[in-house]
């Protein structure tokens, strides 16, 4: 099992720039890839970014592209989304992310290609 705790939501203006933080804990020898998603009331819980374990390689959705930027400490067990020029519509609960791969053919921006989640940290942008 892995354990991943989120911190460094908050409440911030528009235009303004956080940075969460996920500490992975538990087995994560064996984790391929990190990755986030946030879920805005009343709708569906979407992909933002991911970065492979081993490689660094990261991938975006385009809707956060660059505005949003995912990074890794491997020493520390722990990933990053910096969130920059923040938009009120980017209010939401933010979850970190976790899969161990082996899904030939995966792009890993599904909810189901991932296998562990945090317990989410709420980021709120004020107009």
């Amino acid at each position: 099992q892995v354990q991943l705790v989120e911190s460094g939501g908050g409440l911030v203006q528009a235009g303004g720039s956080l940075r969460l933080s996920c500490a992975a804990s538990g087995r994560t020898f064996n984790t391929y890839a990190m990755g986030w998603f946030r879920q805005a009331p009343g709708k569906e819980r979407e992909f933002l970014a991911r970065i492979n374990w081993s490689t660094s390689t990261t991938y975006y959705a385009d809707s956060v592209k660059g505005r949003f930027t995912i990074s890794r400490d491997n020493a520390k067990n722990t990933v990053y989304l910096q969130l920059n020029s923040l938009k009120p519509e980017d209010t939401a609960v933010y979850y970190c992310t976790a899969t161990r791969g082996g899904r030939i053919g995966s792009s890993y921006v599904r909810i189901i290609e991932y296998d562990y989640w945090g317990q989410g940290t709420q980021v709120t942008v004020s107009s």
